[in-house]
């Protein structure tokens, strides 16, 4: 019986893990191992979706915690290196573009251990990211490289990736939205503000909340914003920290900062939002499925098919832009949107599949 392993590190992975886990569960004979490499070890960023996901606890997990990117890294490297080779696995799993995926891989590549990536294929062009250098490098080393959208297809094959190694399949974060969503949509996570129309906020990304001047910018129009509609905004634990620091006392209450919340508390609200600013790539494809008008504060992104098809624009660092799209979406509402092409909560009974054919 072939041995997969799974590797995780960070939310979007545990929501990327779960179908993926469970399609192979359902429709292969192989057996499964979870390893968490603890990249994200604050319980409110980590173990509550494991909760809400259905997931199983972790087989192993590596804790490395925080660090640079490089130690990050290598501290990945070094746990993970000592698991395969106590493992043995036949297949592992990597997902997204985190430090934990890059690391598995360049594990993997140096023990000649295949490599399946899930959701290959995206790019920003902007090397600039961390991520951009993390995807780039994990699908030259993947052996299955399962991608969500035509524009990855085209990505890798512009890399001189071979074509027998690409499988457009689909986006598994919609599998996990289009599953939870009904039991989200029964949640009231906050009944007070859910009675009006409001704008849900998410910000994590360094060249938003670590650049003092750029989070200032940023707040400040939060701040205006939320006298035209209130905003909800969820704070991860750095942004908070970085607020804290450049903040001298705000007064609107309309402007709402809440701790994290939990995956299916968070879908509730989105779902329910009249818009969404967020500079996370995951929810520029979730708004896109649920129809959400969605203002990225980025100035690229490696999810075109968001702003091709979906609901999503770029309104890069600019928070006048920012404002100013607000008001339209007020006014206009938002632009024609579609969802696209094998976006339909059935990708990883699509990998399933394949791996059944594949490593049978």
């Amino acid at each position: 019986m072939k041995n997969l392993l799974h590797v995780v590190g960070a939310r979007p992975n545990f929501m990327k893990m779960a179908p993926v886990h469970a399609a192979i569960s359902a429709e292969t004979p192989f057996r499964q191992k979870i390893v968490h490499t603890g990249q994200h070890y604050d319980d409110r960023m980590s173990a509550v979706f494991f909760e809400q996901l259905d997931i199983p606890v972790p087989d192993i997990n590596l804790e490395v915690g925080s660090g640079s990117h490089a130690v990050q890294t290598a501290a990945i490297m070094q746990g993970f290196e000592k698991v395969v080779l106590d493992e043995s696995p036949d297949l592992v799993l990597v997902y997204g573009d985190v430090n934990s995926t890059v690391a598995a891989a360049l594990v993997c590549s140096k023990l000649q251990v295949p490599v399946a990536h899930v959701e290959a294929g995206l790019r920003s062009r902007d090397r600039t990211m961390p991520e951009e250098i993390n995807r780039l490098v994990t699908d030259q080393l993947s052996d299955y490289l399962f991608t969500p959208s035509q524009d990855g297809d085209d990505n890798l094959a512009q890399e001189n990736i071979g074509p027998e190694k690409i499988f457009r399949v689909g986006n598994v974060m919609i599998d996990t939205l289009v599953r939870l969503l009904p039991r989200a949509r029964q949640l009231d996570p906050l009944p007070d503000l859910a009675r009006e129309a409001f704008g849900l906020v998410t910000l994590h990304r360094p060249a938003n909340v670590d650049d003092p001047r750029m989070l200032t910018g940023i707040l400040a129009a939060l701040e205006e914003i939320s006298r035209k509609i209130p905003l909800l905004f969820p704070v991860h634990p750095r942004t908070r920290t970085n607020m804290a620091a450049v903040e001298s006392g705000r007064s609107d209450h309309r402007l709402h900062v809440v701790d994290p919340l939990g995956y299916l508390e968070f879908l509730s609200l989105q779902s329910r939002a009249a818009l969404v600013i967020t500079d996370s790539g995951g929810i520029q494809e979730e708004t896109t499925y649920l129809g959400i008008p969605c203002l990225t504060l980025r100035e690229n992104t490696e999810r075109p098919v968001t702003l091709m098809e979906g609901t999503n624009v770029l309104v890069g660092s600019d928070p006048g832009r920012l404002i100013e799209e607000v008001t339209a979406i007020l006014s206009r509402g938002s632009k024609p949107a579609g969802i696209p092409d094998l976006w339909d909560g059935r990708a990883a009974r699509r990998i399933a599949a394949i791996l059944a054919e594949k490593l049978s």
